[in-house]
């Protein structure tokens, strides 16, 4: 499982316009809508969900990154997106340090060893620092895109 075919970089947010974690991951559910990833009648269902595991435990890591993540039955497919901040946004992180990289990641409910793999994947490449550095350097869809395309061939 490669980085480039769980991000849908057409729903990257290169600049977030939310400035707390609750309204980062809605802004993030609502880029993946109309992608195919969940009907876009069931958005606010996948959002209420995100926001449930969200408030079970804080899905900010440390190191300026978050990836809040849920399974749920309305997922067609998994997918994920990748939101900027430049300003950072409080994801309540391990290291109480602001989060600029917020990757979040939809799995259908009946997938749950894609999930724990397609997390793996995500952790992996970001547990690099130059990956994050860069990721939170660049600053439009493509950049993001190459950036994640450049990741999958060194690993």
């Amino acid at each position: 499982m490669k980085l480039a075919d769980l991000v849908i970089t057409d729903a990257v947010i290169p600049d977030l316009e939310s400035t707390d974690r609750i309204g980062v991951i809605r802004e993030l559910i609502h880029a993946l809508s109309g992608h195919g990833v969940f009907d876009p009648a069931d958005e606010q269902k996948v959002f209420d969900s995100a926001v449930a595991r969200e408030k079970q435990g804080s899905t900010g890591f440390g190191k300026g990154v978050a990836v809040p993540h849920v399974k749920h039955a309305a997922v067609k497919r998994m997918a994920a997106t990748i939101g900027r901040s430049s300003k950072g946004v409080d994801f309540a992180a391990l290291d109480r340090a602001p989060v600029y990289t917020v990757v979040l990641l939809l799995s259908p409910a009946s997938e749950p060893e894609g999930h724990l793999a397609a997390m793996e994947r995500i952790f992996r490449h970001l547990q690099r620092d130059n990956f994050r550095r860069f990721l939170r350097q660049a600053d439009t869809k493509e950049a993001i895109g190459e950036l994640i395309a450049e990741a999958d061939e060194t690993t």
